[in-house]
C-alpha cells in the first residue's frame, strides 16, 4: 500500500511560495506608491502686499508652504524656527509661504506678521481655497516641502523636526 504523504509537503511549499510572492508584490507596490511624486497643486498665492505668486513661477526653487493660524499655539511656537529656516536657505533657492487659515481674522494675521517681522510671504486663505487645494488642510500647523520640479516631497502635521527639515531642504536644493 502506497500513501500520498509527499503531496502534503508540496502543497505547503506552494502555499509558502504564493505567500512570498504576495508579500513581495505588496512591498513593491508600497515602494512605488511612496516613491511616486505627488505634484503640488497649481495655485496662486496672494501675499499681504497684494502680490500674486503662482506655484508654476516657483519652479526651480525649493518651496515650503506652512498652513498656520494665530490661534494655534504650536504654530506660534514653531514660527521662530520657520523664520530661521527661511533665513538660512533663502539665498540658496528656498522660497516660503505662510498661509493663514480661512478662520484666522486678517487683522490678527497682519498684526502678527508686522510685529514679528516675518521675512517670507504671508498669504490669507480667506475662502479656504488654498487649504482645499493642498488636500483639505484643516489641522494646523501643516507644512509641505516642495522640490524644484514642483512635487511635494514631504508633509508635516504639527511641529516638524527642524534638523530633518534642514537635511531635506539641503538635499532638495542640491538636486
Amino acid at each position: 500500500m502506497q500513501t500520498d504523504a509527499p503531496a502534503a509537503p508540496r502543497k505547503h511549499t506552494w502555499m509558502k511560495v504564493l505567500a512570498l510572492i504576495a508579500v513581495a508584490a505588496i512591498a513593491i507596490a508600497a515602494y512605488f506608491s511612496l516613491a511616486a511624486k505627488e505634484p503640488a497643486p497649481d495655485v496662486t498665492f496672494t501675499n499681504l502686499k497684494g502680490e500674486k505668486v503662482s506655484m508654476e513661477s516657483l519652479r526651480g526653487k525649493v518651496v515650503m508652504v506652512n498652513f498656520w493660524a494665530t490661534s494655534c499655539a504650536t504654530c506660534i511656537k514653531e514660527m521662530p524656527e520657520m523664520v530661521e529656516t527661511y533665513n538660512k536657505y533663502k539665498d540658496k533657492g528656498l522660497d516660503f509661504f505662510a498661509v493663514a487659515m480661512s478662520y484666522d481674522p486678517p487683522n490678527y494675521v497682519l498684526n502678527y506678521t508686522e510685529t514679528r517681522k516675518l521675512p517670507f510671504h504671508v498669504a490669507l486663505d480667506v475662502k479656504g481655497d488654498l487649504a482645499k487645494s493642498f488636500g483639505d488642510v484643516s489641522l494646523t500647523p501643516m507644512t509641505f516641502v516642495i522640490d524644484k520640479q514642483g512635487n511635494i516631497i514631504k508633509r508635516y502635521l504639527g511641529e516638524p523636526n527642524f534638523a530633518e527639515v534642514h537635511q531635506l531642504i539641503e538635499k532638495a536644493l542640491a538636486a
